[in-house]
C-alpha cells in the first residue's frame, strides 16, 4: 500500500506557472487577468442549471473577512489594469464595480445572493479586454 495520493508531484508547480504566465508582457498580464476572473467568477456551475460561481460567492459566506478578501483579489485586477496603462478614468470605473461588489457582499446572511449577481470581476474583464483590443491587439487570442 502507498500514501502517493497524499503526495504533490514533483512537476506541480511547474504546470502551475505554465498555466499562468508571470512574464509582464501584455499576453501574459492577459492570461493572469482572464485566469483571476475564471477563479473568481467562473469556478464552478451549480447543478441543475448552466449558471456558474467562484471563489468571490464562496468567500461571501466568510462573514467580512471573505468580502475583504475577494475584494482584495478583485483590486489586484485593477492594479493589473495600471500596469497596463489604461486610464484613470477606467481604474475609477473598475474601482466602483469593486466597492459595489463588497458592499453588496457585506449584507448579512443573503449577501452572496446579489455579490452572484453583479459579477464585478466580470465586468472589470471586460474593461480590460477593450482597452487590450484596442491599444494590443496582438494580444487577443482566438479560442476555437
Amino acid at each position: 500500500m502507498t500514501d502517493r495520493a497524499t503526495r504533490i508531484e514533483p512537476d506541480t508547480f511547474g504546470k502551475l506557472s505554465s498555466m499562468v504566465p508571470m512574464g509582464t508582457d501584455v499576453v501574459s498580464v492577459r492570461k493572469r487577468i482572464e485566469a483571476l476572473e475564471h477563479l473568481l467568477e467562473g469556478l464552478f456551475t451549480i447543478p441543475g442549471t448552466n449558471y456558474k460561481i467562484g471563489l468571490d460567492v464562496i468567500l461571501d459566506l466568510i462573514p467580512i473577512g471573505g468580502d475583504v478578501i475577494g475584494s482584495l483579489m478583485g483590486a489586484y485586477m485593477v492594479w493589473e489594469a495600471r500596469n497596463l496603462g489604461m486610464s484613470k478614468m477606467q481604474m475609477a470605473r473598475m474601482f466602483g464595480n469593486v466597492g459595489i461588489d463588497f458592499l453588496l457582499g457585506i449584507i448579512p446572511v443573503v449577501g452572496a445572493v446579489p455579490d452572484a449577481l453583479f459579477r464585478s470581476n466580470s465586468r472589470n474583464l471586460k474593461i480590460i479586454k477593450r482597452h487590450l483590443d484596442k491599444h494590443h491587439p496582438s494580444s487577443a487570442v482566438v479560442e476555437g
